[in-house]
């Protein structure tokens, strides 16, 4: 699936979508299966995560990624140490996503605004390090006998969840650039979304939480 064109630069898509990111990261302990991460970073890409930070030196499959990539602020980190330095220097709140290690469910973590969200790879999960310089650790709820989501799916869902605190219901967000055309896009498009969603009724666009 092809990206639809805005008449835009890509380093001018890049900065349109960067003043509507949210403020949340993604971080993966490098997954070894070099498909998850591609994936991982399309799935991102969606939720417009502030930055995805890669553990490890292992390759990764492009393509899975739809071109998303290009798009997105991909950091790779080759040690566990340096990230721990980076999350120090930088005061990151880190939520980790463990089952075997969990100090509470998904439904009660905190994923603050700011949160950084890390997974593991499918062997091994997160690194001990990690887990002990975690804020929370956190499990998400299994319903069936297999022992855990594939690490796709379960950073999907985290993403999913600290997008549903903050929003009552999703909106279709048009990025616009400078200049007359893509004002009347946007105008256009909210025009649409505005007889879609009269005011007052639900999905009139995103509102915060209580």
């Amino acid at each position: 699936m092809k990206v639809k064109p805005f008449g835009l630069s890509r380093d001018e898509q890049r900065r349109e979508l960067d003043r509507i990111r949210h403020p949340f990261r993604i971080v993966v302990d490098r997954a070894k299966n070099p498909f998850n991460i591609g994936t991982i970073i399309r799935t991102a890409h969606s939720f417009l995560a502030a930055e995805i930070v890669l553990l490890g030196t292992e390759r990764w499959y492009e393509r899975a990624a739809m071109g998303m990539q290009r798009y997105e602020h991909v950091t790779e980190i080759p040690t566990v140490e340096a990230f721990l330095a980076r999350a120090r220097a930088e005061r990151w709140r880190l939520t980790v996503f463990e089952r075997e290690r969990a100090t509470t469910d998904l439904w009660r973590a905190e994923l603050p605004e700011d949160a950084v969200l890390v997974f593991g790879n499918e062997d091994d999960g997160v690194a001990p390090a990690i887990v002990e310089a975690a804020a929370e650790v956190v499990a998400i709820p299994m319903y069936g006998i297999n022992h855990s989501y594939p690490v796709v799916v379960a950073a999907g869902i985290a993403m999913a969840e600290w997008a549903r605190r903050r929003y009552e219901r999703g909106r279709i967000v048009v990025p616009r650039a400078a200049g007359p055309r893509a004002e009347t896009r946007g105008a256009e498009a909210e025009t649409a979304q505005r007889d879609a969603n009269p005011p007052g009724e639900p999905g009139a666009g995103p509102r915060r939480r209580p």
